[in-house]
């Protein structure tokens, strides 16, 4: 199912919601829900400790952008660094759900997805105990691949989440290694922040993150059913 030479720009700037074959999903754009330190062995990378309830932060629409399109990233404010994660598409509304269930017909889509840091304001804004956004949902900072029709995908199974850039793998891992799996991930989302159809939630990273530089060439796959070759600006 790879497509590796999809246009998913319509040549507008606003972000719109894609299939990977690159026609518009009839879905509304959202907000985005991010999970921090899903992965143990990413937490453990940042000498954070891993957690026993999914930390949660999120980045406006506008954060959207989408990843077959050069990523733009913010010039002299320090490194940017890549994180590759699953993404997951809302489709129905999920509020103070917990049967598993129904959030399984809730989700609309998966994708792949960078959540892109600027790792040294964060670092200064986390020792000030201040919020990350500045860091973290900044326009353009979710770049975001075409996605696939949920139906027929179970992400029961492990799905590998992996980028390479320049042709050398920087981050590897799979869902199985997900500390929070999927369903109960927005199933306890859902409990603070209802999930609306649009939105989109950002499942976490493995570790192996890193900083971008422009020019990068790099290759972003979820499993074996999207795969985009893609550029840093």
């Amino acid at each position: 199912m790879f497509d590796d030479a999809i246009t998913l720009n319509s040549g507008e700037d606003d972000y719109v919601h894609r299939w990977i074959d690159g026609s518009p999903i009839d879905i509304p754009v959202g907000k985005v829900v991010c999970v921090g330190r899903n992965y143990a062995d990413h937490a453990r990378e940042l000498g954070n400790e891993v957690p026993d309830s999914p930390i949660l932060f999120m980045k406006p629409a506008t954060a959207l952008a989408s990843l077959h399109e050069p990523v733009v990233i913010p010039k002299e404010q320090g490194p940017v660094h890549h994180e590759v994660e699953m993404v997951v598409l809302i489709g129905k509304r999920i509020r103070k759900e917990t049967d598993l269930e129904n959030i399984r017909f809730s989700i609309a889509a998966y994708g792949v997805g960078l959540d892109l840091t600027l790792r040294e304001l964060q670092n200064q804004l986390k020792e000030k105990g201040h919020p990350w956004e500045r860091a973290k949902a900044f326009d353009g900072a979710a770049p975001v691949s075409g996605f696939i029709d949920a139906r027929g995908i179970s992400v029961r199974q492990n799905l590998d989440v992996t980028l390479e850039i320049n042709d050398e793998v920087k981050q590897h891992g799979h869902t199985g290694l997900m500390l929070f799996p999927t369903f109960e991930l927005l199933a306890e989302i859902s409990q603070t922040f209802t999930l609306e159809p649009g939105d989109v939630v950002f499942t976490g990273t493995p570790a192996g993150v890193g900083p971008l530089n422009s020019g990068d060439k790099f290759t972003a796959r979820l499993g074996n059913i999207i795969q985009v070759f893609g550029s840093i600006a």
